[in-house]
């Protein structure tokens, strides 16, 4: 069956989006269509509005409608520990199990040689700049335990050790090829408890 075209367009837009498909892209849009109008406003208007007012933050490179996040505004948190992650959504699924505070950094990807994506398209240098100050004593790599995040944390391990600071992994317990946005609270915050060294 073809729809019309502004249908069929609604459709291929949502197909775009991660981990929807075709069919799961033409249930979105026809519940959109059979939605009330309001519905469907309060759902653009909100679209609208994070695109607009989400930033990324200064010093952190989370997501934050300021220069700075929540977090990295916070002064009682521990400025001695960085904890270095791939996405916005880790420091949603590490700040859940309230085992750490220190602060973050988001790289905003992960090396992906076959996606082109190299340390020149991640936020290391801001990293590094970071770590230039005497208050940091330990790094914490918490990449996903997948192909990438493995070869983003060993990168990361070698390009830290000239710092003298104590660079450590999550311990084990979180899946190989898992992600950490699914990882159950109990089991992220006993991974950050047991975390090891690298160097």
């Amino acid at each position: 069956m073809i729809y019309p075209p502004t249908v069929q367009t609604l459709v291929d837009e949502f197909s775009k989006l991660p981990g929807i498909g075709p069919k799961s892209a033409q249930r979105i849009t026809f519940f959109l269509l059979k939605a009330d109008q309001a519905e469907v406003m309060a759902l653009a208007n909100a679209i609208l509005v994070a695109k607009e007012r989400s930033q990324w933050c200064s010093r952190c490179f989370n997501l934050s409608e300021s220069e700075l996040c929540p977090i990295c505004r916070d002064s009682t948190r521990d400025a001695r520990r960085i904890c270095v992650v791939e996405e916005p959504r880790d420091v949603v699924a590490l700040e859940r199990t309230g085992e750490f505070r220190g602060y973050y950094h988001v790289l905003q990807g992960s090396l992906s040689p076959i996606d082109g994506i190299g340390p020149e398209k991640l936020r290391i240098k801001e990293l590094l700049q970071r770590l230039a100050g005497p208050e940091v004593d330990e790094v914490i790599l918490c990449m996903n335990p997948n192909l990438e995040g493995e070869a983003t944390a060993l990168y990361l391990a070698r390009l830290l050790g000239p710092f003298g600071i104590s660079v450590t992994r999550l311990a084990s317990g979180l899946p190989v090829g898992g992600d950490l946005e699914y990882a159950d609270e109990r089991t992220l915050g006993k991974a950050l408890e047991g975390r090891r060294s690298v160097l």
